[in-house]
């Protein structure tokens, strides 16, 4: 069963790595995969919801600053020590790698964990943003497969990992809002708007 479970993780790896390889897809994902690109980004989304997304957009900026933290540990600090599993750049012979071979261990995907944590954590307090969110951890994810850094399953895992702190972290966020913002109810309705006016 383990044996064809990784052949069907390499068939998807090379239809990434292999089959759509092209020029123009190699400097596309190298920008997308590059965290360094994205903090302006990182910083206007805070900056509005701490700005324009009233009480909910406040305890959003704080939570999911603290979410990535202990996302991110998780995943470098524990996760990736304990499966140590190879990167298929360090153990194919034939991979792609657009952006050269970096990093230590392969499970699970730092870049899907964190990215869909903060996808599902966003998605829970401002329900309007779910398909900016997650197209973006997606895109960000399949970027780690087509450079050949990581296996479909290091995606899928980091992913679903990440799913759960986001889960975790956004029930704890919501409780908060509950307990200490009683009279914030219309603050969603609210905060998703101002979200819809500055897109």
């Amino acid at each position: 069963m383990s044996d064809f479970l990784y052949s069907v993780d390499l068939m998807i790896f090379y239809f990434f790595n292999h089959t759509i390889s092209l020029p123009i897809m190699d400097k596309f994902f190298s920008i997308i995969t590059s965290v360094n690109n994205w903090y302006i980004a990182y910083v206007i989304l805070l900056g509005i919801s701490w700005t324009k997304g009233g009480i909910r957009g406040k305890i959003g900026v704080i939570g999911v600053i603290l979410l990535i933290v202990v996302s991110d540990q998780t995943g470098y600090r524990l996760l990736k020590e304990f499966f140590a599993r190879p990167r298929p750049c360090d153990v194919l012979t034939d991979v792609i790698t657009p952006i050269g071979c970096t990093g230590a261990f392969s499970f699970p995907s730092n870049h899907a964990l964190n990215n869909f944590a903060a996808a599902f954590f966003f998605y829970k307090l401002f329900p309007k943003l779910k398909w900016v969110v997650f197209v973006t951890a997606s895109l960000i994810a399949i970027s780690r497969v087509y450079l050949g850094l990581h296996y479909p399953s290091d995606i899928l895992g980091g992913a679903l990992i990440g799913i759960l702190f986001g889960y975790i972290f956004s029930e704890l966020a919501l409780i908060v809002e509950k307990k200490y913002f009683p009279g914030n109810s219309a603050g969603l309705k609210k905060s998703e708007n101002n979200f819809k006016d500055k897109k």
